[in-house]
């Protein structure tokens, strides 16, 4: 049963990480990945605040790993470092890869904090 649960957590997760990343990088007028940035960084603060929260396991698995499973990408956080590294802007690289863990990690400890207030 948990792996469907985790089945439909990543069923909605994934159309979710490609529309956010899309709306979020077609405002942006820069080759830096905003969109991944900002999906990457949702989740791990959904997933903070899921660690924290009493929550069942069903849903832990529904919404921890399926859904922030899906809508967060380290494939494509690394793709896209590689090819701003490729195309000779290492600075921007350089941001993603900085941003991104600093991001990533304020943001969980920001949603542990949020659900250990509610």
């Amino acid at each position: 049963m948990t792996l469907l649960w985790v089945v439909l957590g990543a069923a909605v997760g994934a159309p979710m990480r490609y529309l956010v990343d899309r709306a979020v990088q077609s405002r942006h007028d820069s080759v830096f990945p905003w969109g991944t940035l900002t999906v990457n960084a949702s989740g791990s603060l959904l997933l903070g605040f899921l660690a924290a929260a009493p929550v069942s396991a069903a849903v832990f698995a529904a919404a921890g790993t399926g859904f922030c499973g899906a809508l967060t990408t380290y494939s494509t956080f690394s793709y896209e470092t590689l090819r701003l590294a490729q195309d000779r802007s290492h600075l921007l690289a350089g941001l993603n890869v900085l941003g991104s863990v600093v991001a990533g990690l304020c943001a969980a400890y920001c949603g542990l904090l949020l659900a250990q207030a509610v």
